[in-house]
């Protein structure tokens, strides 16, 4: 049987999310599998994965709010901004729990972030890891600052001398190495990032996560216990507002479901919403000028609609 659907995986540290989607092809013998966004090598937790055609709603999983735990370590710094680099900096310091705690609150709501030399991010066609394994790059680029947002802040625990836990609620596209890195930039000390684990992606949360262990041991039990974990994929995506077409004429179905646009005023123009008709999910519609009309297919297959 096909599999479509997103799955939750728990990604330990120590694997790239490349040979997560890697293990995940191979369990569910699905080679339409990519994942909704990267978790650096050293860092664990929510990974969502998509298989079949959920693959073709990259764009509207990816852009979601991301929790993390991470622990914040001060008097050292590394040029990879974690555990796993060399150490560039050090410095005598005791952070203590009400310092810690002034500054928190600096680091909410829109900002701009200067990523690490140690990231996917290119300059020039070429990954900026690449440089800096090369030596050509000792320094995070300017040029390639991006804007973040962090939604939420707070400081968890004490952990030993100069280390705490603290959870971040933030956007697509925040490096919270980084922001450990800027938060002892703000103490006027070196910092760096021992430990992430992220929480939630989206609506996935670390509770309903599964190990590859745990999905390959399904796999022996067979395809319907395989297919009993995945997310469908409308409910994957039920923050997006839907419509519901419960009376289309025959011409009016036939021309929408093959990519052409029918009259429709019952909704925000050029937003997504989930299309049901006669009750089936068929995917994500988009009202314009022209009318309605469906911008991703994910409806049941059929011969005259082009995927």
């Amino acid at each position: 049987m096909p599999f479509e659907g997103i799955v939750s995986v728990l990604k330990p540290p120590g694997l790239t999310s490349s040979d997560v989607v890697v293990d995940i092809r191979r369990i569910f013998g699905e080679k339409r599998v990519g994942h909704t966004g990267t978790l650096d090598p050293a860092a664990a937790g929510v990974l969502p994965i998509c298989i079949g055609r959920a693959t073709r709603l990259f764009d509207h999983l990816v852009d979601k709010e991301k929790e993390y735990i991470t622990e914040i370590r001060f008097g050292k710094a590394t040029d990879t901004e974690d555990a796993y680099g060399a150490v560039v900096e050090s410095a005598d310091c005791d952070i203590t729990e009400d310092r810690l705690l002034e500054v928190l609150p600096e680091f909410l709501g829109e900002q701009q972030q200067v990523p690490p030399i140690y990231s996917s991010i290119s300059v020039n066609g070429v990954k900026l890891y690449k440089l800096a394994r090369s030596g050509k790059l000792t320094e995070p680029v300017e040029q390639r600052k991006r804007t973040i947002t962090v939604h939420a802040i707070e400081l968890i625990e004490k952990t030993a001398k100069n280390s705490f836990l603290v959870k971040v609620r933030c956007s697509k596209g925040t490096y919270v190495r980084t922001l450990c890195r800027d938060i002892g930039k703000r103490l006027g000390v070196p910092a760096y990032m021992p430990f992430l684990l992220r929480t939630s992606s989206g609506s996935f949360t670390i509770e309903n996560t599964l190990t590859i262990a745990e999905l390959k041991a399904l796999k022996t039990e067979g395809e319907a216990a395989l297919a009993s974990v995945l997310t469908p994929i409308d409910k994957a995506v039920e923050n997006i507002p839907e419509i519901r077409l419960d009376a289309l004429g025959a011409r009016e179905k036939r021309l929408i479901v093959n990519g052409a646009s029918i009259p429709f005023d019952g909704a925000e123009k050029n937003r997504p919403h989930r299309l049901y008709i006669d009750g089936i999910f068929m995917g994500l519609a988009l009202l314009d000028a022209g009318g309605l009309h469906i911008s991703v297919y994910l409806g049941p297959e059929h011969n005259n609609t082009k995927e």
